[in-house]
């Protein structure tokens, strides 16, 4: 019987079989897919084959294949620097939850879950939340990063969740799609999947006064089928956001704006550091390209992990 993984608890996977009925299944041994070191060998989206139990008195199932993944999103987990985990599979597009404070989310963050995104060929939508809170100046920096990710490809969108702002926005570009939330705790990830599908009640909590941080309410990453034809998968709150195995080499290729100019760098392996005639350093130059985008992927290629998530990325204007 197949089928696909709803949740994951870590120890058992809630199942949606291809007849619309859930089960409650484990996996049996170990099970290695093209060499990943994962911390979650299944994850929410995967498509599986299931066995049946009936020997017990609720009927289980024990996963014993899982079928090639279309993508995923995966990071480095936090604590274990040489294992990786997999949040979800399978995905059609991505939504990050941005906020500029209560909690903050600086463009460290946001380009390293770009990036990722593009490596895997997801589409990456960017919701700048809680827009009915700030004021004056906050929205003219709002208004002014949502410029600068719209300049280079992305779709961005301000939102409230709390007010239902641009919302339903939101809903239509769900249709059909199988979509995932991510970012920070408190960024409101819950509260929008609520707004969209209030059926779902899904647990949300206050920001901490103490550290102006989120709390974490969703404890596991868990998919749920909505009732205008969609599916969402909502993720719990993200601190940093560890970049997985890409080549130097590559890492460029990845930031969309590096990527249409490599082509007019003098060498075809520029790594747009110090070499000559470089087309992303001219372009830095003539500030066609944010500098926050290049200090993300200096980061990055340099290996650095992303532990100082709250420190903020802009330069001095």
């Amino acid at each position: 019987m197949k089928g696909t993984v709803y949740k994951s608890t870590g120890s058992w996977y809630q199942v949606k079989a291809d007849d619309g009925k859930f089960y409650d299944c484990r996996i049996k041994g170990k099970f290695r897919i093209k060499g990943i070191k994962s911390t979650n060998p299944v994850a929410v989206g995967d498509r599986v084959e299931i066995s049946l139990e009936e020997k017990s008195e609720q009927e289980t199932g024990v996963i014993t294949k899982i079928e090639e993944r279309e993508n995923y999103i995966i990071r480095k987990s936090v604590n274990l620097s040489k294992q990786t985990h997999i949040i979800a599979s399978n995905i059609d597009q991505v939504f990050l939850l941005i906020t500029l404070n209560n909690p903050p989310t600086f463009t460290t963050f946001i380009d390293r879950f770009l990036v990722t995104a593009e490596a895997y060929r997801i589409e990456a939508i960017l919701l700048f939340n809680k827009i009915d809170t700030y004021n004056e100046d906050e929205l003219v920096e709002i208004k002014y990063l949502a410029a600068l990710y719209r300049e280079i490809g992305y779709q961005c969108i301000g939102i409230s969740a709390k007010t239902g702002k641009n919302v339903e926005q939101v809903k239509d570009l769900m249709k059909g799609k199988t979509s995932m939330i991510s970012g920070h705790s408190g960024t409101g990830k819950s509260t929008l999947v609520n707004a969209i599908e209030p059926s779902l009640h899904l647990k949300t909590s206050k920001i901490s006064d103490q550290h102006k941080q989120g709390q974490h309410t969703t404890t596991f990453a868990e998919m749920f089928d909505l009732s205008f034809d969609a599916r969402i998968i909502d993720t719990p709150g993200i601190k940093g956001f560890g970049v997985v195995d890409m080549e130097k080499e590559e890492i460029g290729n990845y930031f969309p704006e590096f990527f249409e100019r490599k082509q007019d760098c003098k060498f075809h392996n520029c790594l747009h550091l110090d070499e000559p005639k470089c087309a992303v350093k001219e372009a830095l130059e003539e500030e066609e390209i944010p500098w926050s985008r290049y200090k993300s992927y200096l980061q990055i290629l340099k290996g650095e992990e992303d532990q100082h998530y709250r420190i903020d990325n802009y330069p001095e204007e």
